[in-house]
């Protein structure tokens, strides 16, 4: 059976959550959803999510739940509360970007109430997302595809089985190093090139022709040069992956030093003001002639759905 769930829920209306519900309607589907903040609840309700309570409310009529918050503590009461009382509730999704222990065991506390349990980090921003261009990255158990497959197509068109359980989540971390490295790079790179007096556009042009060439160059490269550094992702969020692969990392015994000093970076944009501005930013904590119009950039405050209830 591949029969599309009546109703999906998601947990945490943030940047992810709410591009989730984007292409979860655009697939005609029914979407509830949940977060604290008002803000967030405000532009989900714009997309056609039906609003609702809290996690009890989506378990009592929602057979799917994503859940899209910012960090361990918040994937664990979540779960926590969705297995108090599953009522219809068959499958959780999890597309938090968590650690492989607190991952392993929002599955435990699922699969203890008969709810079974899939994560499905995305790697892309929440534009990407919407669009259904991410690439998801799927840890579930192989009846899961058989019984969810289509709703999984649904959520991400590029999405990969990596695995069982807690390995979607394996997978995103390994690639969130290389894929924040490249950008950094190309940040560091661009930054040279512009003081030497190299036109910018024109030195994208030059890697996409050169062995320097990453994706990032495409996505990332003429927002930093045009310092468009409005948020599909945040630089803070990204520390927070960092965190966890140096977490990762050094339980495997692994020395990830450039990683450290990737961190060290992000610390210096998150000190400079620029935590709550796009990943591209990061240029800004490089290149000085940038910093200033980050800075006119960045909120006043954090926005309210950048809480540890929402991603």
């Amino acid at each position: 059976m591949n029969t599309p769930p009546a109703s999906i829920g998601i947990l945490g209306l943030g940047l992810v959550g709410q591009a989730l519900a984007a292409r979860l309607k655009a697939c005609g589907h029914q979407v509830a959803g949940c977060d604290p903040s008002s803000s967030a609840r405000s532009a989900a309700q714009v997309l056609g999510v039906v609003l609702v309570a809290d996690a009890a409310a989506l378990a009592l009529q929602c057979e799917v739940v994503l859940v899209c918050v910012l960090d361990d503590a918040a994937l664990k009461a979540c779960a926590a509360a969705l297995a108090d009382d599953p009522q219809t509730l068959e499958l959780v999704i999890s597309c938090v970007t968590a650690s492989v222990q607190a991952t392993n065991d929002a599955e435990t506390a699922l699969r203890r109430r008969g709810v079974d349990f899939a994560d499905m980090p995305l790697l892309g921003s929440s534009r990407q997302i919407a669009q259904g261009e991410a690439l998801g990255l799927l840890g579930a158990h192989d009846r899961l595809l058989e019984r969810w497959g289509s709703l999984f197509i649904d959520i991400c068109p590029k999405y990969r089985h990596v695995g069982q359980q807690g390995f979607g989540v394996r997978a995103k971390l390994a690639c969130n190093l290389v894929l924040g490295l490249n950008r950094a790079a190309l940040a560091e790179g661009l930054a040279l090139a512009t003081t030497l007096g190299l036109d910018g556009m024109k030195f994208l042009d030059l890697l996409r022709e050169s062995p320097a060439y990453s994706r990032a160059v495409d996505v990332a490269g003429a927002r930093m040069v045009k310092q468009d550094f409005t948020p599909a992702s945040r630089i803070r969020q990204h520390r927070k992956d960092l965190s966890l692969i140096l977490g990762e990392g050094e339980q495997s015994g692994l020395a990830l030093s450039l990683t450290a000093a990737h961190a060290a970076l992000l610390d210096r944009a998150i000190a400079q003001g620029l935590g709550d501005l796009d990943n591209v930013a990061v240029i800004a904590a490089i290149l000085p002639q940038a910093q200033a119009q980050a800075q006119a950039q960045a909120p006043a405050h954090a926005p309210a759905h950048a809480t540890p209830t929402s991603s």
